[in-house]
């Protein structure tokens, strides 16, 4: 026993050993010891990067306030880059490495947030009542695939189950959370905190333990406007034939799920506010709760350069929205925005549209902008209005 137990302890020497030469690089010199990012107690992030022979170095993150198209490294002696920003809210954040040009993810960092082109590396400020990471039962996120018959190929989504699913006992409400347009499956469990939030509010007794399924909500490659193929002469929308087809089924037949229409909610943030539109008003008699974060009707307000307005969505839903017997059992339609999202004006129309055919509307107006920091508030707020009953 102790002749094999020297054999193995001598093969790992023997891996290691060339690992660890090649990290000291062409030079034989290690990299010297650094940590990135770091968060101070002010919250104020501090990146890093070991780069010894670029020329410039800036840390990207869009949703990092003040941080706009970049900032400016400095490099020291020992070849590492550096840049500090901040204080910023609590909450999580994306970011990379511009070295002279192309986009590096930390290598110092191994948290990570999928968007629909590629990878960010993730880093979070601590501070949030709402979105911290804290000693309180835990639910689980799941990546799952299914098959889509609709598109004839396999699907990814993420879905969230709460506390005790495990046991094995109950069924739930489900709340069907869809990404914006530069966004992925992934990204709403990762930036968007959504299991750390709805852990918090189950916990707090502030939300009803549900079951958040969120899919990915492109069908190809990214364009403006719903991606459509030709059927039959006709033209489909295919995340929303996919969603309704065999997204929905999937999650109820291999989920508890209570699937009638006053545990069913549907929200989405941008682009997924425009196909949470699409999908509830296509079928409102099975959706009880609506939630849009800084979207509406794309089109709404005009075309570019000061077209005429895109009515066509409300000419296509005009007998939805005009019956009064659907009306009686949608308990929700929520609508949150910044005041500096460019999709402001969108959100704005889109309310008024709504509350001309008698829909009761509620509209949450904010600071900020499009972006994660109003995002994970909306959702807080809209998960706890609910399945609270009549």
């Amino acid at each position: 026993m102790r002749q094999s137990i020297s054999a193995v302890v001598f093969g790992l020497a023997t891996l290691v050993a060339p690992l660890s030469h090649a990290a000291q690089g062409p030079s034989g010199a290690r990299p010297p010891e650094f940590v990135s990012p770091e968060v101070s107690a002010e919250k104020a992030i501090t990146f890093r990067i070991h780069a010894p022979k670029a020329e410039m170095v800036r840390v990207v993150g869009g949703d990092i306030p003040g941080n706009g198209s970049g900032a400016e490294m400095a490099k020291a002696e020992s070849g590492v880059w550096e840049a500090t920003l901040g204080p910023v809210p609590p909450g999580a954040y994306r970011y990379h490495f511009n070295v002279d040009g192309l986009a590096v993810a930390d290598p110092r960092n191994p948290s990570t947030s999928e968007s629909n082109a590629n990878v960010w590396s993730l880093v979070y400020v601590p501070g949030s009542e709402f979105s911290d990471l804290v000693d309180v039962p835990h639910g689980a996120v799941a990546e799952v695939t299914y098959q889509s018959q609709t598109l004839k190929r396999p699907r990814r989504m993420h879905v969230y189950t709460p506390p005790g699913y495990g046991k094995g006992e109950g069924h739930y409400p489900v709340l069907y959370l869809l990404h914006g347009a530069s966004d992925s499956d992934n990204s709403w469990s990762t930036i968007g905190r959504a299991g750390f939030i709805l852990d918090n509010l189950i916990a707090a007794g502030k939300a009803k333990p549900m079951i958040v399924v969120m899919p990915a909500g492109h069908t190809g490659p990214f364009r403006f406007g719903p991606r459509r193929e030709r059927s039959a002469g006709s033209r489909v929308d295919e995340f929303l034939a996919d969603f309704t087809n065999d997204l929905r089924p999937y999650v109820e037949s291999n989920y508890r799920a209570l699937a009638d229409r006053e545990h069913r909610a549907i929200a989405g943030l941008s682009m997924g506010g425009s196909q949470t539109l699409n999908i509830a008003f296509s079928g409102l008699d099975e959706y009880g709760y609506i939630g849009v974060f800084s979207s509406g009707i794309f089109g709404i307000t005009g075309g570019p350069g000061g077209g005429p307005s895109n009515r066509q969505w409300e000419e296509d839903h005009k007998e939805t929205l005009d019956n009064a017997e659907l009306k009686d059992g949608l308990r929700l339609v929520w609508f949150g925005c910044g005041e500096d999202d460019f999709l402001i004006g969108t959100s704005n129309a889109t309310v008024e549209m709504l509350k001309s055919h008698g829909f009761d509307v509620a509209y949450r107006r904010t600071e900020g902008g499009h972006t994660w920091i109003n995002w994970r508030d909306y959702l807080s707020e809209f998960a706890q209005q609910l399945f609270a009953g009549p």
